[in-house]
């Protein structure tokens, strides 16, 4: 997977002006597979630290079964996170079905790691560290017959 290096300010030409930058910013995530800020947080962190690159919103199947859709997806490890915001997930029926993925997930070897946006601005070092030790935990024999796909349109 082809991931578009991080634009700043500082990388632009000097004619261009902040809404090119922004528009720049929101296409090379958009191709990414990036569809919120937060996510956009999550991918700038995981770059910055040079980490190796997830497929971001990656649905995963089992065979022909829909297994999940993960924010972040690292096949070789086996591992997933997902950037979950009181938005999303603060409604009863949201907050089960988050519940039921992530254990859909857990019991195919998946390891799933639940972040918040607010800890990836404010806990930056802890959310790398624990992504680090999970990437490290190496690859269940069980997720080896998952397959990704890429994230739709």
């Amino acid at each position: 997977m082809q991931i578009s290096p991080p634009i700043s300010p500082d990388s632009a030409a000097p004619s261009e002006d902040r809404k090119s930058i922004a528009r720049k910013l929101g296409l090379a995530e958009v191709s990414d597979g990036i569809r919120s800020a937060a996510e956009a947080d999550l991918r700038d962190l995981i770059i910055k630290a040079r980490l190796p690159v997830p497929m971001f919103n990656a649905r995963l199947y089992l065979g022909p079964a829909f297994l999940a859709a993960v924010d972040a997806w690292w096949p070789q490890a086996g591992v997933a996170v997902e950037v979950d915001s009181r938005e999303w997930h603060l409604s009863p029926a949201d907050w089960d079905h988050t519940l039921r993925r992530g254990r859909r997930l857990s019991a195919h070897g998946v390891i799933v790691l639940h972040v918040t946006p607010d800890q990836l601005r404010t806990q930056p070092a802890a959310v790398l560290a624990d992504i680090r030790r999970a990437l490290a935990a190496g690859r269940s024999p069980a997720t080896q017959a998952i397959r990704a796909l890429p994230a739709a349109g």
